[in-house]
């Protein structure tokens, strides 16, 4: 008898880091805003490359705020991510694939020069860029007898530029990339970008002549009637309600007499321009030793914004975040492209 030949019907999951650990310190009564790249702690932990377009697992984050003395620490901590919309994954995949294409037109007679690592980094958004990669969060050790925790040394990570010439003179413009927010004079938003790229919807949907309510003109609607008014009721409703599309728009009805004058995609420089609320728990003196939970969710680009608020003294927090195993080197992680 032939002996079978079983396969594995799945790939071997690689051994890897699955919870990070990460300190910061809270400022009294004011926001404060924090950065985690898990790409980039990834990439430190395991010692192996993890691209930034990825769209990252997270099972949950622990949130622990040390509590001393008779009056406990408070406050507030929320946690943000990149909108989990079409928009946003739409929006990075037109803005690599631009980069790209800017990258093999420089490389075409010098392809030996491409970087080994080269890779399409962003930053979450303008105050992510003004605190730079060398801001973000990074993991820690475990206290041993002789140190306490100690933040994780980062290698090279840096962020991805796009080049515009100009047209009039021989120069040319140099930016980095926000994932949310306007476009400034140092950055570009992939969300606004992809707005200003796209096609608007029409502003009436169906765009019907200005005869269609007319009972004399529309005479193939008023030899059906009954002689009442209720086909040129509702005829005059289809016209004049449910035409437009239910978002705000470049050109269309601003509810006011007026119309919108600029793009509304959301995450760009006028609607919700900023990271969506993954989760915010607050921090009170009933919290059962001092430990908060948040639940997961799929985080694009591994980016995280940890805030903080309104908290009782300047204080030092640990947040524990928890991934999931997976394939894809040891993660359960999707690239950009297929979110």
């Amino acid at each position: 008898m032939a002996r079978r030949n079983y396969r594995k019907s799945s790939k071997k999951i690689q051994p890897s880091v699955l919870r990070m650990n990460f300190t910061l310190e809270t400022a009294k009564t004011t926001k404060k805003f924090d950065y985690i790249d898990l790409s980039q702690c990834a990439s430190i932990l395991n010692r192996r490359f993890y691209r930034q377009g990825l769209n990252w697992a997270v099972s949950g984050f622990k949130i622990l705020v040390p509590q001393s003395g008779e009056e406990s620490t408070t406050g507030t901590v929320s946690i943000h991510k990149l909108p989990n919309t079409w928009v946003m994954s739409n929006s990075w995949e037109k803005g690599f694939r631009a980069w790209q294409k800017m990258n093999k037109n420089a490389l075409e007679e010098a392809e030996s020069i491409r970087p080994k690592f080269l890779d399409f980094k962003i930053y979450a958004n303008a105050d992510h860029y003004s605190s730079g990669y060398g801001g973000n969060l990074l993991p820690l050790s475990a206290v041993t007898s002789t140190s306490s925790y100690q933040e994780a040394t980062p290698g090279e990570w840096e962020s991805s530029k796009i080049v515009i010439p100009s047209q009039t003179a021989n120069t040319v413009a140099t930016f980095e990339l926000t994932a949310v927010g306007p476009t400034t004079a140092n950055t570009l938003s992939l969300i606004e970008g992809y707005a200003a790229s796209r096609a608007l919807p029409n502003i009436e949907d169906p765009n019907t002549p200005d005869d269609a309510s007319d009972p004399a003109q529309n005479w193939l609607t008023s030899m059906f009637s009954d002689g009442t008014a209720q086909d040129d009721t509702v005829i005059d409703d289809m016209i004049t309600e449910n035409n437009q599309a239910p978002y705000p728009f470049e050109n269309g009805d601003d509810g006011a007499g007026g119309v919108y004058t600029d793009t509304m995609y959301p995450g760009g420089a006028n609607q919700l321009n900023s990271l969506e609320i993954h989760n915010q728990e607050f921090i009170t003196g009933t919290t059962v030793g001092g430990t908060t939970r948040m639940p997961g969710g799929n985080f694009p680009c591994g980016l995280i914004e940890i805030g903080t608020a309104e908290f009782s003294a300047v204080t030092s927090i640990f947040i524990e975040v928890s991934l999931v195993p997976g394939q894809h080197r040891g993660y359960l992680a999707e690239s950009m492209t297929e979110m």
